[in-house]
């Protein structure tokens, strides 16, 4: 048996327990993969700002360069347009720093991140610096226009928001604070040095710029304010050490006396000197602001670690989730579905192999063996409580069925003992029942009695069918058997005289061919049963045809009727039975023909097969293998008359033949009787009847049984089986009594008296002249009928007075 799972019905839903616990676990699943999901998202979020602050980084301290840079170039042009000219040769290299450095931001502000634009835009104001440069040069422009054109391009620069402010980390926010207070503080420290150079330079303040430093000076204090409020304690100190210092100082009287100069008073300070002390503090502040870039750019690259980090831990958990889910689910399935499958296993093998063969067993087995039940269950170590509860229940049910099984076998093996008992036991009184109506006939002399002991002869022929039918089904073998080859024609009216409406069958061609002797009995028994359900399934005014034909080495015949047919399943379930593929036990007692059918052709090898007509009804096929069939006898020279070829003569029903059988009283005569049936009685027309004629056989086609009624079967062709005395001697060897059982007569052979005229076979080559007919009688059928019966009383009568001298009876 193969493990294919059943069919499901309409609204059964289908899956595994491995699918349904994984829809069980699907929606926590979802559940922690969603969390996981947002949590990963807000880490790569992490990731990506972090990623954005190192960015943001670099160009805002590229931008504080470039920022510085101007500064010093918008000082040292202030110098130069105030009147100081020494300030030319080091405003040269101070461009040159700015443009360097203005391509190294350029080179920092590609892609889309935030402030990028701006970025991009305020570096492209920077686009002027050539025209002013070109002006300063040629003392075209005003000390104050140069000064506010590289204010604003600085203030621009300073503007750029990078969105560093907006960071989450609170230690980056204040870093980028002190760094912008830084730059805020380098501003206006080197306005005031590019401003008061020029002040310096010029001798005091004009007018209008005593107000523009004041606001300068106010502005420097507020962004160290702003400094003091978002530096760490380190850059605090540092930038409370630059206050400290020397250059500060001196820079810081400069500016004091320039405060105090709001009356306009002309200043006597050397721009020099006031450019040389400022310098240093710018310097140190530039290198306090890469200071604070750099421990920005510190923190930005630990965030981004941080991020990195945490990133692939959350990763690495969630795939440790997915696998430990789907490891949790494999073990809970492999713990569920492991043992199930080896209790399937275990039980599908007790169904199988192991219940059926304790049946086997059972069946086969005498009633002295006691029944060895199957061996239990084995069930998985591993297995959970409810597993071997399961186990546990189908270990009953395996006692249950072994139980039931064995007092089935029991039952059926009773049944079929009793059955063949009581086959037997009917056999043997059927068999004394028509000898003792044999011994009836013989002394009946009233036709009409005598008519109703035939009657009585048939039915009790039908019965001795029916019980070794019963036989057959259980399987034991008939005690009627057959020494010799018998002919297939003799078989088949052999079947036909036990059936009850033997009189609507019509024997079509039979080629001429012989049946062992041991099989005989089956293939009578067989061809009787499926006439007699061709009978049943016909019309009552319908014949049944029969036809033998010689196939190679194998013999069909072909049983049709013109009944009412059945419908594909009938027909594919009768061959089935035919085939021997169910037991008849397990089905309606209305198919037991079928039975019997199939158990005899298994028991031949015979092939037995139902199929449409071609018209209406059904067709039943027997196919008798080479080993059924039988070679012919030797057929000796015919010592008078006769063809002298050894053939059989096809003998047609109605017609004559002189010399077809031997005469009443003879041996041969009495040695072959058909199956089933007595020796058939031999009338001899007087010369009133026939003239020059031979003796005459009566027509056996129809027979049932000894004595009764002659039925005719016009048109029909049959092949008799017998030639000229001289070309059956073998047969003659061997008598058998009314019953068909052997004996071993004293041989006495008969001489015919004149030479008889052979019809020769179909097909054969023979010069003897048909005999002539007897003239037609003008009697009714009751009258003909009265006179066969009379005359075979008589021919009895005579046997049994030969045999009372001293003669034995055959």
């Amino acid at each position: 048996m193969g493990n294919t799972p059943p069919e499901r019905g309409p609204g059964q839903r289908s899956g595994t327990i491995r699918g349904r616990l994984a829809r069980i676990l699907a929606l926590p699943m979802v559940a922690v993969l969603v969390l996981l999901g947002v949590v990963v998202a807000g880490n790569v979020s992490d990731y990506r700002a972090a990623t954005r602050t190192t960015g943001s980084v670099a160009v805002e301290l590229q931008l504080q360069i470039l920022a510085g840079e101007l500064q010093q170039e918008r000082g040292l042009t202030s110098g130069l347009l105030g009147g100081d000219i020494g300030f030319g040769a080091e405003l040269d290299r101070e461009r040159k720093q700015v443009d360097g450095q203005r391509d190294r931001v350029n080179g920092l502000a590609t892609g889309d991140g935030q402030g990028l634009a701006d970025v991009r835009a305020a570096l492209a104001e920077l686009d002027g610096l050539s025209g002013i440069r070109a002006q300063v040069d040629a003392r075209r422009a005003t000390r104050s226009a140069a000064f506010q054109f590289y204010t604003a391009r600085i203030a621009t620069l300073n503007s750029v928001d990078l969105g560093l402010g907006d960071s989450a980390d609170r230690t980056l926010r204040r870093g980028i604070a002190a760094l912008a207070a830084l730059g805020q503080i380098q501003e206006y420290l080197t306005q005031e040095r590019a401003f008061l150079n020029g002040v310096f330079s010029a001798g005091g303040f004009q007018r209008g710029e005593y107000a523009q430093f004041v606001g300068m000076y106010a502005g420097l204090q507020q962004a160290e304010q702003q400094f003091g409020l978002s530096a760490t304690p380190a850059q605090i100190a540092v930038a409370q050490a630059v206050q400290s210092s020397g250059p500060y100082s001196e820079a810081q009287t400069f500016e004091t006396r320039a405060l105090a100069s709001a009356d306009g008073r002309p200043l006597l300070v050397d721009p020099q000197s006031w450019w040389s002390a400022l310098t240093p503090v710018l310097d140190e502040l530039v290198g306090l602001e890469h200071s604070a870039g750099a421990d920005i750019t510190h923190r930005a690259q630990a965030l981004q670690s941080d991020a990195t980090r945490r990133l692939v831990a959350l990763g690495g958990l969630v795939v440790l989730c997915l696998l430990g889910a789907v490891a949790l689910v494999i073990a809970a399935a492999r713990s569920i579905t492991g043992p199930l499958a080896a209790l399937a296993a275990e039980a599908e093998a007790l169904a199988s192999r192991r219940l059926p063969d304790a049946v086997a067993r059972v069946q086969t087995g005498t009633e002295e063996e006691q029944p060895v039940a199957p061996p239990p269950l084995r069930v998985a170590t591993r297995a959970s409580s409810e597993i071997r509860s399961v186990a546990a229940a189908l270990e009953r049910v395996q006692a249950t069925a072994f139980t039931l099984a064995t007092e089935q076998a029991l039952l059926r093996r009773n049944t079929t003992e009793s059955l063949a008992n009581l086959g037997r036991r009917n056999q043997n009184l059927l068999r004394r029942q028509l000898g003792f109506i044999t011994r009836l006939e013989s002394e009946e002399t009233d036709p009409s009695g005598l008519a109703n002991l035939f009657e009585l002869d048939h039915l009790a022929t039908r019965m001795r069918r029916n019980a070794e039918s019963l036989l057959v089904l259980v399987g034991e073998a008939t005690p009627r058997t057959w020494a010799g080859a018998m002919p297939v024609a003799d078989v088949v009216r052999a079947a036909i005289s036990e059936v009850e409406e033997y009189r609507r069958v019509t024997l079509r061609r039979i080629d001429d061919a012989y049946i062992a002797g041991a099989y005989v009995t089956g293939v009578a028994h067989m061809v009787a049963e499926l006439v007699e359900n061709g009978l049943t399934f016909s019309p009552p005014d319908v014949d049944v045809e029969i036809q033998g034909r010689q196939i190679g080495n194998q013999y069909l015949i072909a049983i049709t009727d013109q009944g009412v047919g059945m419908e594909a399943a009938d027909l594919a379930s009768a061959n089935a039975r035919l085939r021997g593929e169910e037991h008849f036990l397990m089905a309606p007692a209305r198919f037991l023909g079928h039975y019997v059918v199939g158990q005899l052709a298994r028991q031949m090898s015979v092939d037995v097969q139902l199929s449409p007509s071609p018209v209406t009804g059904v067709t039943a096929r027997v196919v008798l293998p080479a080993r059924v069939l039988a070679p012919a006898p030797g057929i000796a020279s015919s010592p008078s008359g006769g063809n002298g070829t050894g053939e059989r003569p096809i003998v047609t029903a109605g017609s004559t033949v002189d010399g077809a059988r031997p005469p009443i009283g003879s041996s041969a005569a009495a040695a072959r009787p058909a199956i089933g049936l007595r020796p058939r009685p031999r009338v001899e027309y007087g010369t009133a009847m026939r003239p020059d004629s031979g003796p005459v056989d009566v027509p056996t086609v129809g027979f049932p049984a000894v004595g009764a009624p002659p039925v005719d079967f016009p048109d029909v062709e049959v092949l008799t089986a017998t030639g000229s005395t001289a070309g059956h001697a073998e047969e003659d060897d061997v008598d058998r009594t009314r019953n068909g059982l052997l004996k071993r007569p004293r041989r006495a052979r008969v001489e015919r008296a004149e030479p008889t005229a052979v019809l020769p076979r179909v097909g054969g080559v023979a010069d003897a002249v048909e005999p002539p007919r007897p003239a037609a009688l003008d009697e009714s059928p009751a009258q003909v009928r009265n006179r066969l019966v009379s005359l075979r009383a008589g021919v009895q009568r005579g046997e049994s007075e030969r045999h009372g001298n001293g003669e034995e009876r055959v």
